[in-house]
């Protein structure tokens, strides 16, 4: 693994991206930086932020890069939803992947995405009965928070840290 190329609209993935170059000692670049700096194949660890379990700017990488592993941020809990991402993105089953939650900056969001939130917020609002999770998304959607942090991280390092470094390499 040569890069860590990441996309990101809040800033968390970004975040993420830092903590785990770090922490790896992996040059960190943007997608949009990655495709003038490092060249077509290369492996790379890619991190992008989730959307409807849409891990955004996957398939532009997956077409450039070598991708040995995928962290998918977004609100669901670190760890959860890894199934379904897997599923929407194509994720190879060979390919390890890894939730982390990142957060909510409704400040940063335009056009579709700050509808789309706004709509679900709206719908699970208007539920007659609340669920313990209906309650958890709704906190999480209309609060502003960060939740970024290297424990989160820690599946991931634990995996880095334990993967044949030669593994995924040109």
């Amino acid at each position: 693994m040569q890069a860590i190329v990441y996309t990101s609209k809040t800033g968390h993935t970004a975040e993420y991206a830092k903590i785990l170059g770090d922490k790896t000692g992996l040059p960190v670049f943007s997608l949009k930086d990655a495709v003038k700096e490092i060249r077509k194949g290369t492996p790379i660890i890619y991190l992008g932020w989730l959307f409807a379990n849409n891990i955004k700017g996957y398939k532009k990488a997956n077409k450039k890069y070598k991708i040995c592993a995928v962290c998918a941020i977004g609100l669901c809990d670190t760890g959860t939803a890894i199934a379904d991402v897997r599923k929407v993105n194509a994720v190879p089953e060979a390919t390890p992947l890894f939730t982390m939650q990142g957060g909510m900056d409704k400040t940063k969001l335009s056009g579709i995405h700050k509808f789309m939130i706004n709509m679900l917020t709206k719908g699970l609002s208007s539920q007659k009965e609340h669920t313990e999770d209906t309650e958890r998304m709704l906190y999480l959607l209309t609060h502003d928070e960060n939740y970024v942090c290297e424990e989160n991280a820690a599946t991931f390092l634990q995996w880095y840290r334990n993967a044949s470094k030669d593994r995924c390499e040109e």
